[in-house]
């Protein structure tokens, strides 16, 4: 519970009807999109400008208030959680777009600004931003740059950390700085903008960025390659990349996740395959055929039934929608939906998918797995009930060892979701004793008394490193 001069500060901050504290409002901003994680603030201010930002943030910062900044709540790692209660920081009244910069191809935005807003607004003058998170529609630009986030495009172009050169951020104690700029060319100290993009809000709150744009590309193709076997879908994508060949989008999805689409929106897939590759090239018309008609070769190589090639822009967009539809879809099935991240180098997807197969069955689990492909990111997806608390700790018996094979085989405990809460437990797993330390330090530098989002990224205690069977 927060003093009455200290709620009088905060209303004098940001205005009287943006500090939020009925017990309505406060539950609103309780929760994130991560399931079985949840807490009330104490308070919601929502600013509107950067002044306001750093007002809120010397009044938190001279009474030790923890501020957990958020704009949508679309992460899946428990990142926006008010773990320690305190103040909701929600920046979604930052929606301008400030400028589009068509000489240096660049465009300057503020943190609340939708990002598929964003994609409209540089494709009407003829530019392309390629980061295209699957929450895109409702994902902020604060939010993606905090968790750089990733996408279907992520394979060919990147993800929001290849894209963002320069911004506008709060310290913890209220001061305002910039960083980056519009320059092709920059090496002035150490690079803040790329160390600030993926740091969870736990370093500073940005409110305003500078992303680079690249031209359109001048056509795309799209094709659905079928499989009887899983695995062998797997391998295609690993053989795909070592042909040298880079699509835009390669994305996965078992027959669980089919199903399940197929079941929501009715877009004609082939309920009775095991697996499918969704697959679209952009770029040169010439340089587009060639590769989708070598892509759908090696499918056939490695075992597709068949190839399906989109007809025309619609059909296009309808493919694409199977794959942005697979969350929402599996979330029908049971109360509980569990999305997790596991990622593995390209040329380790097939052992990665096969194990995951292997976990749900000793848990006798409801995982699905669908994701992006091309560059080895996967969502194996369980379906559950929180209420069942004895099939919860098999959930997370099962979740520890897919993380544990992801490391095993060179990968990662998140590819793009976060660390956040949920996988605090397990960052030592992946940068190791030492990396915390560092990490640490940098978190003091910038925040010395933990206010901004404490609770996330580092654990009170690291999880016990399982064994992997084989």
């Amino acid at each position: 519970m927060l003093k009455p001069e200290i709620l009088d500060a905060l209303r004098q901050a940001v205005g009287p009807e943006w500090c939020l504290t009925s017990k309505a409002d406060l539950m609103a901003y309780s929760y994130d999109a991560t399931p079985l994680y949840q807490r009330l603030p104490d308070a919601v201010v929502l600013p509107r400008t950067t002044d306001e930002v750093a007002a809120v943030m010397r009044v938190a910062h001279e009474h030790r208030i923890p501020v957990h900044t958020r704009g949508a709540g679309t992460n899946l790692s428990a990142g926006t959680v008010p773990t320690s209660g305190g103040i909701v920081m929600s920046l979604n009244r930052m929606n301008s777009i400030l400028e589009i910069d068509q000489e240096n191809l660049t465009v300057t935005a503020q943190a609340g600004v939708v990002t598929a807003a964003l994609h409209k607004a540089v494709e009407e003058v003829g530019l392309f931003y390629p980061p295209d998170p699957g929450s895109m529609t409702s994902s902020t630009l604060g939010g993606n740059v905090m968790e750089s986030a990733g996408g279907l495009r992520g394979l060919k172009y990147g993800v929001t950390k290849d894209y963002v050169i320069a911004l506008e951020a709060v310290t913890a104690d209220g001061r305002v700085f910039r960083a980056g700029g519009k320059n092709v060319k920059d090496v002035a100290g150490y690079d803040l903008v790329k160390l600030i993009c993926g740091s969870e809000g736990t370093l500073c709150i940005v409110t305003e960025v500078t992303l680079k744009l690249l031209p359109m590309p001048e056509t795309k193709r799209t094709a659905l390659a079928i499989f009887a076997d899983m695995t062998a879908a797997a391998r295609a994508v690993s053989k795909i990349i070592a042909n040298r060949i880079i699509p835009c989008t390669l994305e996965f999805m078992d027959n669980g996740t089919i199903r399940a689409v197929e079941d929501y929106v009715h877009l004609g897939l082939p309920t009775d395959a095991a697996a499918l590759l969704l697959i679209q090239q952009d770029g040169p018309a010439s340089v587009c055929d060639a590769d989708i008609a070598r892509i759908a070769e090696i499918c056939r190589e490695e075992g597709a039934t068949r190839v399906e090639h989109a007809s025309d822009p619609t059909e296009q967009d309808r493919l694409m929608q199977a794959r942005r539809w697979a969350l929402s879809a599996l979330a029908r099935r049971k109360p509980t939906t569990i999305l997790e991240d596991a990622t593995v180098p390209r040329s380790q997807l097939a052992p990665m998918v096969a194990y995951i197969q292997s976990v749900a069955r000793k848990y006798n689990l409801d995982i699905c797995t669908f994701g992006h492909a091309g560059d080895g990111n996967l969502h194996p997806t369980c379906m559950t009930d929180e209420r069942n608390k004895e099939e919860l700790e098999r959930v997370d018996q099962a979740f520890a060892e897919i993380y544990a094979k992801a490391l095993e085989l060179g990968g990662t405990i998140t590819g793009e979701h976060g660390v956040g809460e949920a996988k605090a437990p397990y960052l030592e797993w992946k940068v190791g004793p030492v990396g915390i330390d560092l990490m640490k330090a940098i978190k003091n530098a910038f925040d010395p008394h933990h206010i901004l989002n404490p609770g996330k990224m580092f654990a009170g205690e690291t999880r016990k490193r399982v064994v992997v069977r084989q």
